[in-house]
C-alpha cells in the first residue's frame, strides 16, 4: 500500500498544461474506433491505468493499435473477434456499463470483468434495461454484480424512459441502438453528461437530442475520429479548489473541455465566492479552452441539489472547500454517490470528521459546517476522488492519506502537480 503525505502550502501561482486528458473522452475514443471502418487518429489519449485497460479490450476485439508517441492510430477489424479471454476493465465502471451495451448487440460471447472494488460496483441499472430490449446478460447475483457474461445479438428498437439520469446508462443503451433494428429513443429526468451523443454525431451518427434522445441504427460503418482528448475539468478541479482556498493563489487551467455538463463544479465554486473565468479557443468534437480560478476571499456556504449528474466526480473535492467555507453547505439528492468506486458520502463524513470538521451524513448527500481543518491521517477507500480531495486538504492542514495507488486509475501525475505548489512524500 502507498501513502501520500501533504504539507501545508504557501500562496501560489499555477499555469497548468499537463492536467490529465479526459477520462471520459479517452474510453469513448477507444471504443468508438471500432463504429468506423477506417483507422482514427487520436491524440492526447490518457495513459492512465483505466483507460489502457480500455485499449487493450480494444485489442482483444480485433483492433490494431498503433502507439506513435503523441498519438494512436487504431485500426477497427473488418470483423468483431470474439475475444479468447475474459475483458478486463480495470476500475472503470465507464468502461464496463458501455461496453456492456456495445457488445450486447454484436454476435458472439464476451466476459466483463475488473478489479475487487469494480465487481462491488452495482450493474444491474445497464443490465436491466438492456435485458429489457433482448440483450443476453447474466453475472453474480442475477447480473448486478460483475464478473457479466454477454451473448452478443440484434438487439429490439426500444422506447425507454430511465428513471435515473446517468451518463453511462445512456451511452450503453445509445451504444446498442445503433445496431438496433429500427429507431429508438432514450429519456431521462435531467440531461447528463454527453459526451456521448457529441461525439458520435461527430461521427456522422443520426442522433437527435431534444428532451428525448432518438437515434437511427447505422446503416454503414461512421466516420473515423480525429480527436486532441482535451483536459479533463474533472480533474483540474482539484487544482481549482486548491486555488479558491489558499489564500493569494491562482491557478490556470489549459484545454480543458468547456463542455456545460461538465463545468458545473467550477460555476458552484464561483457562487462560493471564488472568481473563475472561462475561455473557449476550439469546438469541434468538445467546446474547449483555458479556466483560471483566482483567490478572492473566504468562500461561503452553498446548497448543492440540482445538476447532481453534472457533478458527480467532483462532489468530493467540493465538500473540501465546503470545509472551510463560512456557514453550512448542504449536498442533496446524491444518493448516487454511494455507489461509485466507494460510498463517496460515507468516505468523505469520515475524512472530514478525522480532520474536525462538524458535518452530517444524510441517505442522499451530507451537511458541513465550515470550520478549521487539521491535520489526519485519512482513508482514500480505495477511491482516486477521495485520495485526491484529502490531498488538496492538506495544503491548509498536513494529510496523510492512506492506499494512493488508485490515483493511478485516472490521474497519474497528480502527485507531481502537486509538488509544484508544496511538499509532499511518498512511501509504501
Amino acid at each position: 500500500m502507498k501513502f501520500l503525505e501533504v504539507k501545508r502550502a504557501e500562496p501560489f501561482d499555477l499555469v497548468c498544461d499537463t492536467i490529465a486528458s479526459d477520462k471520459s473522452i479517452s474510453h469513448r475514443c477507444a471504443m468508438f474506433s471500432l463504429l468506423s471502418d477506417r483507422p482514427s487518429t487520436i491524440r492526447n489519449f490518457l495513459r492512465a491505468e483505466d483507460t489502457l485497460c480500455t485499449l487493450e479490450i480494444v485489442k482483444q476485439l480485433g483492433a490494431e493499435v498503433k502507439d506513435e508517441g503523441d498519438r494512436l492510430v487504431i485500426t477497427p477489424p473488418s470483423e468483431m473477434k470474439e475475444p479468447e479471454n475474459v475483458l478486463d476493465c480495470g476500475n472503470s465502471g465507464t468502461a464496463m456499463r458501455l461496453f456492456c451495451g456495445f457488445l450486447a448487440a454484436i454476435e458472439g460471447h464476451y466476459v466483463l470483468t475488473g478489479d475487487r472494488y469494480l465487481r462491488r460496483r452495482p450493474m444491474g441499472r445497464v443490465v436491466e434495461p438492456l435485458r429489457q430490449i433482448g440483450a443476453k446478460l447474466d453475472g453474480r447475483e442475477e447480473g448486478r454484480l460483475a464478473p457479466l457474461c454477454i451473448r452478443g445479438e440484434k438487439l429490439r428498437a426500444f422506447n425507454y424512459e430511465s428513471t435515473i439520469a446517468s451518463a453511462q446508462v445512456k451511452s450503453a443503451m445509445i451504444l446498442a441502438a445503433l445496431r438496433a433494428e429500427d429507431v429508438s429513443t432514450y429519456s431521462e429526468p435531467e440531461l447528463s453528461r454527453d459526451h456521448t451523443e457529441r461525439m458520435l454525431r461527430g461521427m456522422g451518427a443520426n442522433i437527435e437530442s431534444w428532451d428525448t434522445i432518438t437515434i437511427e441504427p447505422m446503416i454503414r460503418p461512421l466516420e473515423p475520429l480525429d480527436i486532441t482528448v482535451p483536459a479533463d475539468p474533472s480533474s483540474g478541479f482539484f487544482f481549482a479548489v486548491a486555488a479558491a482556498i489558499v489564500p493569494g493563489s491562482r491557478v490556470v487551467l489549459r484545454n480543458v473541455t468547456l463542455n456545460p455538463t461538465r463545468t458545473e463544479a467550477y460555476r458552484v465554486l464561483e457562487k462560493m465566492g471564488a472568481d473563475v473565468r472561462f475561455e473557449e479557443r476550439e469546438n469541434r468534437y468538445e467546446p474547449i479552452g483555458d479556466i483560471t480560478v483566482t483567490y478572492d476571499r473566504r468562500l461561503e456556504a452553498v446548497e448543492v441539489n440540482e445538476h447532481i449528474s453534472w457533478l458527480i466526480d467532483e462532489l468530493p473535492a467540493l465538500s473540501i472547500a465546503m470545509a472551510v467555507a463560512e456557514g453550512e453547505s448542504v449536498v442533496r439528492n446524491a444518493e448516487e454517490l454511494r455507489v461509485k468506486e466507494s460510498d463517496r458520502i460515507s468516505c468523505v463524513i469520515d475524512g472530514l470528521k478525522a480532520c474536525g470538521i462538524e458535518c452530517r451524513e444524510q441517505e442522499d448527500g451530507y451537511t458541513i459546517v465550515g470550520g478549521e481543518l487539521h491535520s489526519a491521517r485519512i482513508d482514500s477507500c480505495g477511491d482516486h476522488r477521495i485520495a485526491m480531495s484529502f490531498a488538496v486538504a492538506g495544503l491548509l492542514a498536513d494529510m496523510t492519506i492512506e492506499d494512493v495507488d488508485c490515483i493511478e486509475t485516472s490521474f497519474p501525475n497528480f502527485t507531481q502537480i502537486l509538488g509544484s505548489i508544496t511538499e509532499v512524500r511518498e512511501w509504501r
